[in-house]
């Protein structure tokens, strides 16, 4: 297996906000990071895998304390929550992110049905393994497991996540999971919304996921006046396109 020389990519999206991302794992597993520069402190929205270290790849963008927040407790969100000394998790999901489960990186070690439920949903798992690159010669992607967070700050509705040159508000968007989050920017217009909603394949049938609670999530997101969503998975978008996501998932889901 190839062993990666950088296992980050990044790209600046405009002069406070950088996106980062883990080339190397699987699509299905590969969610965006997204860093978020502040007077006073910087914000991290979610933490990707855990497979190498993040804190280490953001050496040369942290001069200030970081806020590091995960806007809901799956493996891809939550892996280096860990490094930072702030810790953000929704109060849902404290108890997950400090004992996460044991779940492989090895596809052939999930259950058949799982995988299927996957395929059916729209993601194509091209390998059993869901890394096409090591960290480091001695990985074992059967072996790994996402790191303990000791989550420090529980957040609920209407918490905010202050800068101090900007603020965020915090959206309770259940439906894939019992506190997933977003972050909401009312004066930009600017919603951080993890996977509540992105431009990919929904998934609405893991563990703790309630569709209900979605379809309303939905109903309450495409009413929010954003200028743009930077999503968990998949490219950035626009009002118009979060409509048209939240009302295809919602007649979907009626029909």
């Amino acid at each position: 297996m190839k062993i990666a020389d950088r296992w980050f990519e990044r790209r600046t999206v405009d002069d406070r906000i950088t996106l980062l991302w883990e080339p190397y794992v699987d699509p299905l597993l590969r969610c965006n990071i997204w860093h978020v520069r502040g007077r006073d402190h910087d914000l991290l929205v979610d933490t990707g895998m855990g497979i190498s270290s993040l804190k280490d790849e953001l050496r040369d963008l942290l001069g200030k304390p970081v806020i590091a927040l995960t806007t809901h407790s799956h493996l891809d969100h939550v892996g280096s929550l860990y490094e930072f000394d702030i810790q953000v998790v929704h109060r849902c999901e404290a108890e997950l992110a400090s004992a996460p489960p044991a779940i492989s990186l090895h596809a052939g070690d999930w259950p058949a049905e799982f995988v299927t439920s996957l395929t059916d949903a729209g993601y194509a798992i091209k390998s059993e393994e869901l890394v096409s690159a090591y960290p480091y010669a001695a990985f074992d992607p059967r072996t790994f497991r996402t790191p303990a967070a000791a989550p420090t700050w529980l957040v609920d509705e209407g918490s905010e996540i202050d800068l101090g040159d900007r603020c965020f508000e915090v959206l309770h968007l259940p439906g894939h999971s019992p506190g997933s989050i977003g972050l909401w920017e009312r004066a930009s217009g600017t919603l951080f919304s993890g996977d509540a909603i992105y431009d990919g394949p929904l998934l609405d049938d893991l563990p703790g996921a309630d569709i209900g609670d979605y379809i309303e999530t939905m109903q309450r997101l495409r009413e929010l006046p954003v200028s743009v969503v930077h999503a968990g998975h998949d490219p950035s978008f626009g009002r118009a396109r979060l409509r048209e996501l939240a009302d295809a998932y919602i007649d979907s889901r009626r029909a």
